[in-house]
């Protein structure tokens, strides 16, 4: 073979390796219960758009980042805005916010009681322990009257921001993945939406819940050399369009709230 054949030859292959990484599906991840569900159905109507992404699952929030960063996500829709920033200044992602997604409210529950007034003196309390999603449990928590937290403090608070506890309640820090298993073992506790459902918790029973005024929206993440891919765009566009919003309000009736 001549040189000028074997470069051709190169160029072929390689052309075809190219085109074959361009067909490879958009991998996108997600948190199991709702988040995933709805990531599903999306797939369904992007697969009629020509669109082929295939949804990786995770039953731990801190999982999908790191995905991203080892190279085995190109984008996830599971993470609020302040959980990103926080993983972001202490694991040194380079992970862009995108657009803004659903609202999944935080609530409290309890196996033990049906109201926030039946607390007793001295009771315990969960929240999750991590820094995002423990704040959202102090908010919900001084929302409810139970805790009052230092003047200006919101998406960071944090144990140490209490002032104020008048029950003088304990408050446990938990893996978010563990407290609907741990109800048995405290009065009430703070539970996302996306462990709530999957552990059979019925929204309705939330003593207290977040509302769509909530800072912790959820929102699209990719890599910050990826937040221009049009397959990601055109992934974003179909998700936020009228077809995934009937399906949410028909499928979650008011326990996972459309940001579009």
């Amino acid at each position: 073979m001549s040189r000028l054949s074997a470069l051709f030859a190169l160029a072929l292959f390689l052309a075809g390796g190219a085109a074959s990484a361009a067909e490879a599906p958009l991998r996108v991840g997600s948190t199991v219960g709702p988040y995933a569900q709805i990531m599903d159905f999306v797939a369904g109507l992007a697969a009629k758009q020509g669109l082929d992404i295939k949804v990786i699952e995770f039953n731990d929030y801190a999982l999908p980042n790191e995905a991203m960063r080892n190279g085995d996500l190109d984008v996830s829709m599971f993470q609020t805005r302040p959980y990103l920033d926080n993983a972001v200044k202490n694991r040194g992602y380079d992970i862009a916010a995108m657009d803004p997604a659903i609202i999944v409210p935080m609530g409290i529950y309890s196996h033990k009681i049906k109201a926030l007034s039946e607390l007793k003196e001295g009771d315990t309390l969960a929240i999750p322990n991590d820094p995002s999603n423990g704040a959202r449990g102090l908010l919900l928590m001084q929302r409810a009257g139970l805790i009052t937290l230092k003047d200006g403090v919101t998406t960071n608070a944090s144990l140490a921001d209490v002032t104020a506890n008048p029950k003088h309640l304990k408050i446990r820090e938990l893996d978010a993945a563990q407290i609907p298993r741990s109800l048995d073992d405290m009065a009430a506790a703070a539970v996302n939406m996306s462990y709530a459902l999957p552990a059979g918790l019925d929204p309705k029973t939330a003593m207290i819940m977040e509302g769509a005024d909530t800072p912790f929206s959820l929102i699209w993440t990719a890599p910050s050399k990826k937040v221009d891919d049009p397959r990601i765009k055109k992934l974003i566009g179909i998700y936020r369009s009228p077809e995934v919003k009937e399906f949410i309000l028909a499928k979650f009736n008011g326990s996972v709230i459309p940001n579009w």
